[in-house]
């Protein structure tokens, strides 16, 4: 049973606990003690985690602790605890990607960001639920604000895991949709880097030119200073080259000097919105008046999707091979499907594809010069009831395909009172300016389910 104590330790963000870690106010071990009593409060109706061992994450808060007594140097998580997607090799714990056909999987290394985390100080708690090979066919997790509805997908026990306030940060992955998507159904902030910024090093490949790493926190500063921790150069990582971090705590915390430009762009799925996400978004541009501007994206833009498509299913043709030719029946029709597909298209039409990227940026850069970010649903609406898919990733495509940095915001709120994100894209390499835009817009909207008639 867990106690009113550790209930508001659970309900701390990451960066109070950090700093209560730090200035002595709570142990590590009553942080953990704290999230494994809200796990064993609610984990049998959220299922959000694929592995999780309380001794061992009890041990680790216990020499993190030890170490900061000792007077060593601890790092900007030192002390607190975070989930890790189950495509995620960790070397002390089992890595199975949401398939049987590798049911037991046991890495022998930590995956470059694991290794960050480490070196942060922080608590690795456990493995969240993927979905199959982090594509579409559901895992066992639900909902945390509604048990009938999906949280989404690929990252399901990331997001609900911080939703139900299990850990207060987690990691993911997005090769389409699979941060924001799930962040939005579940009512969290969710973070996906520009293209290449967080290495893939031991992450389950998908596709080289869609795969981003992301994160899961309570607030925008929280997903920053998670993000931070797992920048840094690596090698293996072809995306990646050497350069600075940047400071996105910072970024994340200043107050901007003047209000941002925001670009309302539809993008080609806007049909796809729900009518009150419709009306929503509607009421929130009449909100931020002068400071938005409806913009239109031209006519090539609608094959975003498309292009997308041939580039995923190619690649998931490509890097799921020796599961598809050794136990093709143990995996889901959907993914059997997309893998068959795959291996279908022509080298013309993947190039082609994957040449369009460049000039879906190139014209957004043009737009860029004018507006500091752009605003869009994350979601179609409301988390969908049934767990049979975890719903539309159509408002992420774009974004993903072209590499650009985003992050949805709970600042709405659908007809049935289920959390519905709003969406800020910025310009490649923008990560700081769209993390500064996104609290701008917490503090001027509202957050809590707050732009007006939201619900209505």
């Amino acid at each position: 049973m867990i106690t009113e104590r550790q209930r508001g330790l659970a309900r701390l963000g990451a960066g109070q606990a950090a700093a209560a870690i730090r200035e002595g106010q709570i142990s590590s071990e009553e942080l953990v003690d704290a999230c494994l009593a809200q796990i064993e409060q609610l984990e049998e109706s959220v299922r959000a985690w694929a592995f999780l061992d309380s001794k061992y994450a009890r041990e680790q808060a216990k020499r993190a602790d030890e170490a900061r007594q000792r007077g060593n140097p601890t790092g900007a998580l030192h002390g607190v605890p975070v989930g890790i997607k189950d495509i995620i090799d960790t070397a002390d714990m089992p890595t199975e990607d949401g398939t049987v056909l590798h049911a037991g999987r046991r890495p022998r290394d930590d995956a470059a960001l694991v290794s960050r985390l480490r070196e942060a100080g922080a608590i690795i708690l456990g493995k969240t639920v993927t979905t199959e090979l982090a594509v579409y066919s559901p895992g066992k997790t639900r909902n945390p604000r509604d048990p009938a509805r999906t949280p989404g997908g690929s990252s399901s026990g990331s997001a609900a895991a911080v939703a139900a306030e299990m850990v207060p940060l987690a990691v993911g992955t997005q090769t389409n949709g699979s941060i924001i998507r799930p962040a939005s159904f579940c009512g969290v902030v969710g973070y996906k880097p520009t293209y290449g910024l967080i290495s893939r090093g031991g992450v389950l490949r998908q596709s080289r030119l869609l795969d981003h790493v992301g994160v899961f926190g309570r607030s925008v500063q929280d997903a920053a200073l998670l993000a931070q921790e797992l920048m840094g150069f690596d090698a293996t990582d072809s995306a990646m080259w050497p350069r600075a971090r940047p400071n996105l705590v910072d970024f994340a915390s200043r107050p901007l000097p003047f209000a941002p430009r925001f670009a309302f762009v539809k993008t080609a799925a806007w049909d796809e919105a729900s009518a009150d996400t419709q009306e929503a978004f509607a009421e929130l541009v009449e909100t931020l008046g002068e400071h938005v501007t409806e913009v239109t994206l031209p006519e090539p833009f609608a094959d975003a999707i498309a292009l997308h498509r041939t580039i995923m299913e190619s690649d998931l043709a490509l890097s799921f091979a020796p599961e598809y030719d050794r136990g093709a029946e143990q995996l889901s029709e959907v993914l059997r499907g997309m893998l068959e597909r795959g291996r279908t298209y022509l080298a013309l039409d993947y190039n082609r594809a994957v040449a369009r990227i460049a000039v879906y940026n190139a014209a957004l850069d043009d737009m860029f010069h004018e507006m500091d970010v752009i605003v869009t649903p994350a979601t179609q609406g409301e988390a969908p009831r049934g767990l049979e898919s975890t719903g539309s990733p159509a408002f992420c495509t774009l974004w993903t395909l072209c590499g650009l940095p985003a992050v949805t915001v709970p600042l709405m709120e659908g007809r049935d009172g289920m959390p519905v994100g709003v969406q800020l894209v910025a310009q490649r390499g923008d990560d700081g300016r769209l993390l500064r835009c996104a609290q701008w817009l917490i503090e001027h909207v509202g957050g809590d389910g707050g732009a007006a008639g939201a619900s209505s």
